[in-house]
């Protein structure tokens, strides 16, 4: 699940980043309000944490510009402007959550876990192709009953290919929705994980998931 987060504070964002992380949420961190704006119009998040007192361009000036755009992505205020009108200024803006620092991480965790609930309520928490199960909840992969191990990148590539079973994805949407704002398209990096993945998901099974398309990427195929 891919967070940005918006922070001039180089510590606390990295402490942020780090607890993501460990997690298994894909994090970009911007520390400024232009990069920040940036990334959240033009990349694919599925939650923005944001500073309000930023450099170059504040908080809420990203949070109107976003919204005004388009971008219906969760907002989590994270802020040490705490009264209630900065709370009842931020809400109107657009933002979904609000917390004042300084905060207890495991608060923070919390709203997270229920924004992202809201968020996916029309989504299935569990995603099927053929006799593959991907429980998004508990973090599992199973197939045939049998759970497969899998490395958190390799979760999130599963998680990928699942939700768009069937669609031939190429190597630059893959990264995308699976790395982050530092990988290098030019890498082998995809090519080396996908086939990580298919050792682990097809490996003994007759009939594949996961297919090259020579020239374009990989697709997943369901089972007829």
């Amino acid at each position: 699940m891919r967070v940005l987060v918006i922070e001039d504070n180089l510590k606390l964002a990295n402490v942020i980043k780090v607890g993501l992380e460990e997690r298994h949420y894909l994090v970009d961190v911007c520390h400024d309000g232009e990069d920040g704006l940036h990334y959240a119009s033009t990349e694919p998040y599925e939650l923005i944490i944001l500073d309000l007192m930023l450099p170059k361009v504040d908080g809420m000036e990203i949070l109107r510009s976003v919204r005004q755009r388009g971008v219906d992505t969760p907002v989590l205020i994270l802020t040490a402007k705490g009264s209630v009108d900065d709370r009842i200024r931020g809400l109107d803006s657009g933002a979904d959550e609000y917390i004042a620092k300084p905060f207890v991480f495991g608060e923070l965790m919390a709203r997270i876990r229920a924004l992202l609930r809201r968020a996916r309520a029309i989504e299935p928490m569990r995603l099927t192709a053929g006799d593959m199960v991907l429980d998004l909840e508990k973090h599992e992969a199973i197939r045939a009953g049998t759970n497969v191990k899998l490395t958190p990148k390799e979760f999130l590539l599963l998680r990928y290919f699942m939700q768009n079973a069937d669609r031939v994805l190429t190597r630059t949407s893959i990264a995308e929705h699976v790395w982050d704002m530092n990988f290098s398209g030019f890498s082998n990096v995809i090519d080396v994980r996908v086939n990580a993945l298919r050792k682990k998901i097809d490996h003994g099974f007759d009939v594949p998931l996961i297919h090259t398309v020579r020239g374009v990427g990989y697709v997943l195929r369901t089972p007829k």
